[in-house]
């Protein structure tokens, strides 16, 4: 029996045309996909949470999949991130099962590549707004892609219940101009630079 029983999928996708600044040509699209699932944990210990992290993977596909169609193609994507929300009967490391799982599905689907998947989790109840960091698939350093991405679900998690999601976006902030390593001059050798 599957330790992954989803309750509901959400997706959001958002273009930003400008932020004051001159208008852009094509907008920049971020796309977030949340799965609520049920905590198999749910307001007991369990000391080994390695079966929970690998079913998890085929979830972190899914969300991967519907992101990258939402963006029009892995070749769009330029930023991700990842973040999980979990009810008041978990605990913070029954989010953590994420970093591995969504971390290695997005990877996967994106041809992996090389940079941190950056991530955030917390302990929440209905409605909790997480905002889940984005960097540069490619490399950490590069500045301009520094941003985050929200993610909320109006009605989980419930107190059994874990929201795990990933985000994508096809570029950095649209008026980046504080310095630091360009897109354009990623080497993508270490996921640094």
């Amino acid at each position: 029996m599957s330790l992954v029983k989803v309750r509901k999928y959400k997706l959001d996708v958002e273009e930003v045309w400008h932020e004051g600044g001159p208008v852009l040509a094509r907008p920049l699209r971020v796309a977030v996909a949340v799965a609520v699932v049920a905590n198999p944990y749910a307001g007991r210990y369990e000391a080994d949470l390695l079966p929970f992290m690998a079913e998890l993977r085929q979830l972190g596909a899914e969300l991967s999949a519907r992101l990258i169609a939402a963006l029009d193609g892995a070749d769009q994507v330029q930023a991700y991130g990842k973040g999980a929300v979990v009810g008041e009967d978990g605990e913070l490391e029954h989010g953590a099962v994420w970093h591995e799982a969504g971390g290695w599905a997005m990877r996967e689907a994106l041809g992996q590549p090389k940079a941190i998947v950056p991530a955030a989790k917390t302990i929440g109840g209905v409605g909790t707004r997480l905002a889940m960091p984005l960097g540069h698939i490619h490399a950490a350093y590069v500045r301009s892609h520094f941003s985050t991405a929200d993610m909320t679900v109006w009605d989980g998690p419930r107190r059994g219940e874990i929201a795990f999601g990933l985000a994508m976006a096809t570029g950095g902030r649209i008026h980046a101009r504080l310095g630091g390593l360009a897109a354009a001059d990623v080497a993508g050798n270490d996921g640094l630079r």
